[in-house]
């Protein structure tokens, strides 16, 4: 017989097997690659590196100058991390890949803290003040 889970519960079970990232990052990474699937003009694949780089734009969007200390909160601290978690996610039935896709995609694609600290610019809208 089979069994039909939902995604919690599925989330449930990939953290418990690797405790190394909490459900919230399991939910912000799915998050992550509808907003990067949402840009693009033509639903496809989205490799690693272009999902790396969006989850820098939709971090920050999410989370402004928090970015970086959410992200280490829930076990992120480089590019790599979020190639863990996708890899998670696609051996749950979550995500899928390609034969091409390998986690090492994911490998050194920015530094956090140049990314989310250093060149993490404020902008102030005029018209409000």
């Amino acid at each position: 017989m089979s069994e039909e889970l939902d995604t919690d519960t599925i989330v449930d079970r990939i953290v418990e097997e690797d405790p190394r990232y909490p459900r919230q990052a399991y939910g912000f990474m799915m998050e992550a690659l509808k907003h990067t699937t949402g840009k693009l003009p033509v639903r496809r694949h989205v490799t690693g590196q272009e999902l790396s780089l969006s989850i820098r734009e939709y971090a920050i969007r999410q989370f402004g100058i928090s970015t970086r200390f959410i992200l280490s909160q829930w076990g992120i601290t480089r590019t790599r991390d979020f190639g863990e978690i996708v890899f998670n996610l696609v051996r749950a039935g979550l995500m899928r890949k390609t034969e091409e896709d390998s986690i090492d995609d994911f490998d050194d694609m920015y530094d956090f803290e140049t990314e989310f600290d250093r060149n993490f610019v404020i902008t102030v809208d005029k018209t409000v003040c």
